[in-house]
């Protein structure tokens, strides 16, 4: 609730970025390091795609053949959660999409923009959904997942249960939820809910925060077996600030070979990025990149990055 109310109280902060961003040179999108970037388009086009995103004429390339499919936070939405990340991927030479689930059902907008609250194993068929019209349309036998937040674990249970293990290539997690939040004591208030016969998961507005709960049933599914598959190539990046996924170190379960954990901190002290920020942290980005693309690393840039943006400063 805290990241919801940060994203629409900065609502004319992300409109004056993109008003004063100026024209991208050559065929490029202008990227803003900014994790509000994506609300003015979206006040623009409710309910609309970023440019550079959605776009099912794209052809993967053979240098990227693998589709990213963004999967956004609570409270997020397709735009208002990848307002860096889809001109960025897109100008690196990605077919880029990006979907909104979980949004309250049978509301007009900006309810509609308001995704992540509903039940995440009907996110996760939501998600599957959409990765299955992604694949249909480019041709490419699987994706490659950028997840924020909630966005880390919808995709999991996708893979786990839903038929996705064979559909993702490489998983990248930003603010990663492997292992839910005790913020707030929310394990004890929602442990002590359960006792008392209640559900929950069943909690009017927001049934997916008392899902991210470590003791919920969703969350006991994502740890069930491990929380990794053999298949797929996974890279946490945290954030040390993190204060909606507490402890932030849960959002880094240890693995094999296929997984690698990051720590934006580590190297650079001065990026101060918390849960949402990290998502606009122009360092945080160079890591996705070099998850998503290995073969060709890019050099790690250390910005003085600020709280809840992510943008230097």
């Amino acid at each position: 609730m805290r990241k919801l109310l940060a994203v629409f109280g900065a609502v004319v902060t992300g409109l004056a970025v993109i008003a004063g961003a100026g024209p991208a040179s050559g065929d490029e999108l202008p990227v803003d390091f900014n994790f509000f970037a994506g609300i003015g388009p979206e006040l623009a086009n409710p309910g609309g795609s970023l440019p550079g995103s959605n776009d099912y004429g794209c052809v993967p390339s053979p240098a990227h053949p693998d589709p990213v499919v963004l999967a956004h936070g609570t409270g997020g939405s397709q735009q208002t959660n990848w307002g860096a990340y889809v001109p960025l991927l897109k100008n690196a030479g990605y077919c880029v999409f990006s979907v909104t689930y979980g949004a309250p059902a049978g509301l007009p907008w900006p309810a509609t923009a308001v995704g992540g609250m509903g039940d995440m194993t009907d996110s996760a068929h939501q998600f599957g959904a959409f990765v299955d019209g992604v694949l249909a349309a480019t041709g490419a036998s699987r994706v490659d997942v950028v997840g924020h937040s909630q966005g880390t674990v919808v995709p999991a249970y996708y893979a786990k249960y839903l038929g996705g293990r064979d559909k993702i290539r490489k998983y990248v997690s930003l603010a990663p939820a492997w292992n839910g939040t005790t913020v707030a004591g929310a394990d004890i208030v929602f442990d002590l809910a359960r006792r008392l016969g209640m559900k929950p998961e069943h909690f009017p507005i927001c049934h997916a925060c008392s899902e991210l709960d470590p003791n919920s049933p969703f969350m006991q599914a994502i740890r069930a077996g491990g929380h990794y598959l053999p298949e797929i190539e996974y890279t946490n990046i945290a954030t040390r600030y993190d204060e909606l996924v507490v402890p932030y170190a849960s959002g880094l379960p240890p693995g094999g070979s296929n997984v690698r954990n990051i720590v934006v901190q580590e190297g650079c002290p001065v990026d101060y990025t918390e849960h949402a920020g990290v998502a606009g942290s122009r360092r945080a980005a160079d890591f996705v990149l070099n998850a998503l693309d290995p073969q060709h690393p890019r050099p790690v840039r250390c910005d003085r990055a600020a709280p809840f943006s992510g943008s230097a400063f």
